[in-house]
Formats: C-alpha cells, structure tokens, sequence
C-alpha cells in the first residue's frame, strides 16, 4: 500500500494558529495517485489549541531548534522549544509506523516548513530553512513537498 502523509491543515482540518484550515483542492489532485493519506498536525500532537498564539523559530531553523542552538518562541516572547519538540517527535513516530517515504507539507510553518520560514521577529520576512518537522523527517530519508 502507498500512503503518504499530509499536513492536516492542508486537507481541510482546522488546525492552523488562527484556527482555520489551509484547505488546497489543487493537493487532492496529486493525493489520487496514493492508497491512502494520513493527516498530521504537529502542534495539536504537543497539546496546543487551535486558535493559538503564532509562534516562530528565534535564531535558525528546525535543524538548528533540535540541535539546541535555536528556540522555538510564541508571538508574547514565550518559549515553546520543549512542547514543540515532543509534538514533531509524535507526528514522526506516526510517518514512520506506516513506513512513509513521502510527505506533502503547509510551507512557512515553523514545524512543517520545507523551503522558507518566518525569522522569529514576527513581521513577516521570510527566511530559507524548514521547520522542526520536515527536518525530523528529512533526517529519516523522507522525501518532503512544500504547499
């Protein structure tokens, strides 16, 4: 069977901070050619609500927040590195329970991020790097497809 898996936002669960989904029709398209797709949200596996407060990577990227050179903060300043860090560890045990080789993932997203995210001033400048997520994944072989 040829699963892969999707951030849940982007199937429509509404998961995202401001506690809508990020719904993409043009993802379906590409889903149809696998068994069978598994949504996952990170944030909701380390017990954050949705809505919730934004939050951003201060000082690097996913691979740096899991090497413990970078932090994960909330727009109030609050760090949030710990929970963040046992919610991408939780969505990583479920990719690879069901042997996946591929995941398509809602770009910018401090934990999902592939390509870009935001700089940990909340201002909105983006950065190249990927979130603590896709780097957990990343280091696992899993191939990766930002959204």
């Amino acid at each position: 069977m040829k699963k892969v898996l999707v951030s849940s936002c982007l199937v429509g669960i509404p998961c995202a901070y401001d506690g809508k989904s990020r719904l993409n029709h043009n993802l379906f398209k590409e889903l149809r050619k696998f068994d069978a797709f598994i949504p996952v949200c990170p944030e909701l596996l380390a017990g954050f609500p949705a809505p919730r407060l934004r939050m951003e990577i201060l000082n690097g990227n996913g691979k740096d927040v899991i090497n413990g050179t970078a932090k994960i903060i909330d727009e109030n300043g609050k760090e949030l590195t710990k929970k963040v860090l046992n919610g991408a560890k939780k969505a990583l045990e479920i990719a690879l329970k069901n042997e996946i080789k591929m995941a398509f993932l809602k770009d910018k997203s401090p934990l999902c991020g592939v390509k870009k995210i935001y700089d940990g001033s909340f201002k909105g400048k983006l950065i190249e790097g990927c979130g603590v997520f896709t780097a957990l994944l990343l280091s696992k072989g899993i191939k990766c497809i930002p959204i």
